[in-house]
């Protein structure tokens, strides 16, 4: 079979399915996903905590767009430090970034499994959650044509619910159901700034949707245009309702959050719908809800399947990992893999689920602010012309800000993350001196030299460079 007619990714994407799904892949409505686990933390401080994790991610998100306009592939933060730090790097990042990306799928499927099961109750809540993992995987082998359809539809439903929540909120705030100030969710409360900080932390799963986006470099059309435009609106657009939709939860219900059990918390969020709107609006947020977690869900798998595809093209996973279904052009092994370690999702717990999820994510974004750095400003071989006041600022300035501002939340996670993170961790040098014969040989990574732009020719003119054809 020649190389032309071998299965690929196709470039089926434009800016604005781009940036549909990484607002599908973070959902208007993930804020009641960790909704009580968050507001628990902060003690009913959610919206502090948006703002302060929005302001993280918008630098990072800077970073994301740097890094695909250099490497447009597959692959997302571990191709970025894979080519900025070399391959054992790059490995542990893409492994840990697994955690992130692994769960989020699991968490969408938990989440469908208890929300229905709050209107369905003689129904257990696992027969949900595995009926969606099912459908999910049937519609990623399908393709990314089908999803990308399915996210509009999706997107739509979340912004009507969102309208219709923050109109009964106010109004039930400002009909005096509340003494809470519009300012207050907004302060740092008695727990002060680590509070909030923890809460962000939690956050950075929501986030994901940006990073998502970076792994659709193969099935974009113009991947150095349009994937940082992509990441960008999409963080803003989705930043600013979670920020809204939070504020208006905060003005329509706060409870004593120490006092709810383990499962009040978790489905919190049908409490406040029934707060404010009764029971045939709490019925209507089921229903979104299901349907935004449903496309939260695939996209999720989405884009841990391109994860693991990547890594198993480069050898340093299962090379069936790199396998595409012939018809649809999808990667059909990664999919079914996913799947499998999804049906963990039917004993874990969901606030577990939760803080792995953000273990992973920060990480990764930590180490695709410093790929920045390394790529632009300290570039393998030399830089051939002198940095410029707006290279040291975008490329250097920025990403830092974000470096230290993504290590100050991760370091405020819950120590017992810290432990199941670092045993992931070291389950990732395991494979590594596996795949290299006990650290003899180098690590396998891709080679990205050849008919690639140079770095200055990125920062300076920003043009649309052709993708090597080999790819």
């Amino acid at each position: 079979m020649s190389e032309s007619s071998q299965p690929h990714l196709k470039r089926a994407l434009g800016l604005t399915g781009l940036t549909l799904f990484g607002v599908t892949y973070m959902t208007v409505i993930t804020v009641f996903t960790t909704y009580g686990i968050v507001n628990q933390v902060t003690d009913g401080h959610l919206p502090a905590a948006y703002v302060v994790a929005v302001v993280t991610m918008l630098f990072t998100a800077a970073s994301y767009g740097a890094m695909v306009r250099r490497y447009p592939v597959a692959g997302s933060a571990y191709t970025y430090t894979q080519q900025s730090f070399g391959g054992a790097v790059g490995f542990l990042t893409g492994w840990v970034m697994l955690l992130d990306y692994l769960f989020i799928p699991m968490i969408n499927f938990m989440l469908i499994g208890i929300y229905l099961n709050t209107q369905f109750p003689a129904i257990p809540a696992w027969v949900f959650t595995l009926a969606a993992l099912l459908i999910v995987l049937v519609f990623n082998v399908l393709g990314i044509t089908l999803v990308n359809k399915a996210n509009m539809v999706i997107i739509a439903l979340s912004v009507v619910l969102v309208i219709l929540f923050m109109v009964l909120a106010f109004k039930h705030s400002l009909g005096g159901n509340t003494e809470i100030s519009l300012i207050e969710p907004f302060t740092f409360g008695e727990g002060g700034i680590g509070a909030v900080a923890s809460g962000a932390a939690i956050l950075a799963l929501s986030f994901l949707g940006f990073d998502a986006v970076s792994t659709l470099s193969e099935e974009a059309k113009r991947p150095r245009k349009d994937i940082p435009r992509a990441i960008v609106l999409a963080t803003m657009v989705g930043g600013l309702f979670f920020i809204l939709v939070s504020w208006a939860g905060a003005m329509a219900y706060q409870p004593d959050w120490e006092s709810l059990t383990a499962g009040e918390v978790d489905a919190a969020g049908v409490t406040v719908m029934n707060n404010i709107g009764g029971e045939a609006f709490t019925a209507f947020f089921v229903a979104v809800y299901v349907v935004g977690a449903f496309g939260s869900g695939m996209t999720g798998q989405v884009s841990v399947s391109r994860i693991l595809y990547a890594m198993g093209r480069d050898g340093m996973l299962p090379k069936p990992l790199s396998r595409l279904h012939h018809r649809f052009g999808t990667p059909i092994v990664a999919a079914v893999t996913v799947s499998v370690f999804a049906l963990s999702s039917l004993f874990l717990s969901l606030d577990t689920v939760a803080f792995m999820i953000s273990f992973g994510a920060l990480a990764a974004f930590a180490m695709v602010n410093l790929s920045v750095i390394r790529t632009y400003l300290f570039p393998k071989g030399g830089r051939t012309q002198p940095l410029t006041a707006r290279a040291i600022l975008t490329h250097g300035v920025a990403p830092l800000i974000g470096f230290g501002l993504t290590i100050w939340l991760w370091t405020s996670l819950e120590p017992g993350t810290w432990l199941v993170g670092g045993i992931w961790l070291v389950v990732g040098v395991i494979i590594i001196a596996i795949v290299t014969g006990g650290f003899k040989r180098p690590v396998p990574k891709m080679d990205f030299s050849e008919n690639d732009p140079t770095t200055e020719q990125i920062d300076q003119l920003g043009e649309e460079y052709p993708l090597d054809p080999r790819r």
